[in-house]
């Protein structure tokens, strides 16, 4: 049977995580989209998007690339919310049957008033 491999990566955030005020933590959130919709739009990320209740509350989102995991870390540990210290990103392979898995060219906002524009 062959494979696809593609790179799943985890954002978290950690418990040292600095407090920000609201409108420095906003302009942090906007950024770290900004980020992440130029790595889709450059076909780096397959799929992207926040975790909504997750067991561990220190899950906030998940990206599936297809590129190497240390490629895919080296994108993450640029992203803005990461240098500012409140992502901190892990990065594994994930194996699927060949073909298991489809995405579909869609375009992720690229700030929080483009994600709240779809409600």
């Amino acid at each position: 049977m062959r494979f696809d491999q593609h790179t799943v990566v985890l954002l978290s955030r950690p418990a040292d995580a600095p407090e920000l005020p609201r409108d420095a933590a906003d302009r942090l959130q906007n950024a770290h989209l900004a980020h992440q919709a130029g790595l889709v739009e450059q076909g780096l990320v397959l799929a992207t998007g926040p975790f909504l209740d997750p067991d561990d509350p220190t899950l906030r989102g998940l990206a599936v690339l297809p590129i190497a995991a240390e490629e895919a870390r080296e994108l993450y540990t640029n992203d803005p919310a990461v240098r500012a210290g409140q992502l901190v990103v892990r990065v594994a392979s994930w194996m699927v049957p060949e073909g298991n898995v489809r995405y579909e060219s869609v375009g992720v906002p690229r700030s929080m008033l483009e994600a709240a524009a779809g409600d």
